[in-house]
């Protein structure tokens, strides 16, 4: 089927979505941390480039590529430990 392609990677590649019971998540590969914290923010710019380890976080964070169930809307989801850390992202981020 994929003659042209490594079939075992694309599967592997597949097999890193996240379903919650809110969001289809996409890992991003510069995350350090690919647990999705209990602090969220979705944010609804597809095509944003956020850079976490610029925003100087307390705590640990994660980023992930989103597919918002209930609205069937694309974004990126931003994941934190400490809650504390969406006030300062938010002070911080602007959209491109």
């Amino acid at each position: 089927m994929y003659q042209h392609c490594n079939a075992p990677f694309i599967q592997a590649m597949a097999t890193q979505t996240i379903t919650t019971d809110e969001y289809q998540l996409f890992p991003s590969p510069r995350n350090e941390h690919r647990t999705v914290f209990e602090h969220q923010l979705f944010l609804p710019y597809p095509y944003a480039l956020i850079h976490l380890p610029g925003f100087s976080l307390a705590g640990k964070a994660s980023l992930f590529a989103a597919h918002r169930l209930a609205d069937r809307k694309m974004g990126q989801l931003v994941t934190f430990e400490l809650e504390q850390d969406i006030a300062r992202f938010q002070q911080q981020f602007t959209p491109d």
